[in-house]
């Protein structure tokens, strides 16, 4: 059991940013930052420049309590590689390639339960089941699990009561077997509806608040809702039953730190703060499902800024530089989500994207998002702050039309990342403030996967990433898109883990397989990923010491890891 310290007062907004220049566009309306009954500032917040400044990531405390700072020699690749970037405008520097990488360490692999390890009456599931994975994943070197605690079934009786009886089951287990466990704040639904088997929708109590206002939910041009996330453009409204959604989150995840108290540190390691859907720093501009199929039709999406409460975000945005006509919506010639972006108004490379208009629009709809993420990294800073555990969060991964000019289907998840402007280091350097982890997908693509999409790059997209990670001395966490297990796609891992390997940290990158299910213990499959877990660690043992007896039964035998395999349920 770690020690337990004072928690530290949550950092001014006058630490957590640097200093804005004249030329921000001041953002609207005055809304404030952590509005309520715990922590209320009102404030007038200049997103655009502060946010996307090209100053040097500032160095910040984060949760688990370390006051290292980002030291200008710790990246003396970016400094040599800095010398050949451009600048553009408000977005920063733009990328010409990685720095030398780091030698180091390797990466411990966790593996992330399925959906519904804890069900929907808070219980924990397939008990013995479960057991027998953790003693095999335990076996083969795996370092930890990663386990979703949904909004919806801890809070889903009533506001402020909370359940965590399945996932403090899970926990116990896990120490049981030695494994660290990183645990995900997870905000968001899962599943398309209530015809999925793997449906958990927000709390019951949500529904109900959205069904009486239904600007509570994202809307595109076209009216249709989206209920995967409540609506940012609330973040800081009394909507929940007299609650705002910053404060409902709060409340939970400080009910997660006075419940598992004991365990924060030595056994549950890392926080993983949902910030939209499927639990990334995003809009909703096209269903989660869509995402994560691999046969998915490439989309540029749909602007998600049509509720009442962001179209009055976007209305004082253009009232603010004395342009009435553009507060009424999204951008014109945007066309429909599956149209070749050449052939619109907006995304084409010489369209309005890149003019006036489009600049203020994507300058207010990322800055809203930042704003959003920002509000949660001081949230959960304050919350988990001399707790041991580190905190992280997750960034989308959309490839499609990455190799063109204006990068549409990232424009519409709220990533103003385009072929002249750098979207994600201005995430990265707001990450960096509160010294959390950057969480992201795609290390088992190729783009020789996107044959039928030409214009998608999922390489070029995660060599951005990890170079804004990098540049702000960032720990990492890698993902894997689908769940396979063939060479081609473990190999693809192992190399893009290698872009970036240790640093100022004890394990700067770690990895989490997503997700345990039916497949992974086939024979050939779980001998194929012992053998992964082995080379992503460089041989060495990630594994924390075992509480349990050391004996040749320890090792799962063949026929045991068929039989999990066989009653484990695939989601």
């Amino acid at each position: 059991m770690t020690a337990m310290h004072a928690p530290r007062p949550p950092p001014t907004l006058a630490a957590a940013r640097p200093h804005a220049s004249p030329s921000s566009v001041a953002f609207q309306p005055p809304v404030c930052l952590l509005s309520g009954h715990r922590l209320f500032s009102p404030l007038r917040l200049a997103v655009s420049s502060r946010l996307h400044s090209s100053n040097p990531c500032s160095s910040s405390s984060g949760a688990n309590g370390s006051l290292e700072g980002s030291s200008s020699s710790s990246s003396s690749g970016d400094s040599s590689s800095s010398s050949s970037s451009s600048s553009s405008g408000d977005g920063g520097e733009l990328y010409h390639g990685l720095p030398p990488p780091r030698s180091g360490k390797g990466a411990p692999v966790f593996v992330t339960l399925p959906p519904d390890a804890v069900g929907p009456s808070g219980q924990m599931t397939r008990r013995k089941t479960m057991g027998a994975s953790f003693m095999a994943l335990t076996a083969a070197g795996v370092e930890g699990i990663v386990v979703e605690c949904w909004w919806g079934i801890v809070e889903r009786e009533a506001p402020e009561v909370y359940d965590w009886g399945g996932y403090m089951d899970l926990v116990m287990m896990a120490r049981r077997y030695g494994l660290k466990v990183r645990a995900i704040m997870a905000f968001h639904q899962w599943g398309t509806g209530p015809g999925d088997p793997g449906w958990i929708p927000l709390p019951r109590w949500v529904l109900e608040e959205m069904d009486k206002e239904p600007d509570l939910a994202f809307s595109d041009r076209f009216g249709r809702r989206n209920k995967e996330y409540i609506s940012l453009g609330c973040d800081v409204l009394p909507i929940l039953r007299g609650r705002t959604p910053i404060q409902a989150y709060s409340d939970l995840m400080r009910s997660f730190r006075d419940t598992f108290r004991d365990f924060l540190g030595a056994v549950i390691t890392e926080i993983q703060v949902g910030m939209g859907p499927a639990g990334e720093l995003r809009y909703p501009s096209f269903p989660t499902e869509k995402l994560i199929k691999a046969s998915a039709v490439a989309e540029i999406g749909e602007f998600q800024c049509y509720d009442k409460y962001m179209l009055a975000s976007l209305g004082a945005q253009a009232h603010n530089v004395g342009m009435h006509e553009w507060g009424y919506g999204g951008p014109l010639g945007a066309s429909n989500s599956l149209q070749n972006p050449d052939e619109t108004g907006f995304f084409r490379s010489d369209g309005s994207w890149n003019m006036p208009y489009g600049q203020l629009f994507l300058e207010w709809y990322s800055g809203l998002l930042l704003l959003h993420g920002e509000r949660l990294c001081m949230v959960t800073d304050a919350i988990f702050w001399g707790t041991g555990v580190k905190i992280s969060a997750k960034v989308a991964v959309i490839h499609w039309y990455y190799d063109t000019s204006s990068h549409p289907s990232e424009l519409t998840a709220g990533y103003y990342n385009t072929l002249i402007r750098d979207g994600y280091l201005p995430i990265a350097r707001m990450f960096a403030r509160y010294r959390m982890a950057l969480c992201c997908t795609c290390f088992d693509m190729q783009d020789s996967d996107e044959r039928s999409n030409p214009q998608s790059s999922p390489e070029g997209f995660l060599r951005q990433l990890i170079y804004a990670a990098r540049k702000c001395n960032l720990p990492i966490t890698g993902e894997n898109s689908f769940a396979r297990l063939d060479e081609a796609s473990l190999n693809q891992v192992v190399k893009n883990s290698r872009l970036y390997y240790s640093g100022a940290y004890e394990a700067s990158l770690s990895f989490n397989y997503v997700r345990m299910n039916k497949n992974l213990f086939d024979p050939h499959n779980w001998n194929r990923f012992t053998r992964f877990v082995k080379r992503m660690s460089d041989n060495q043992t990630f594994r924390a010491k075992l509480d349990i007896r050391r004996s040749d039964s320890y090792l799962s035998p063949t026929s045991t890891i068929e039989e999990i395999g066989r009653s484990l349920v695939c989601h």
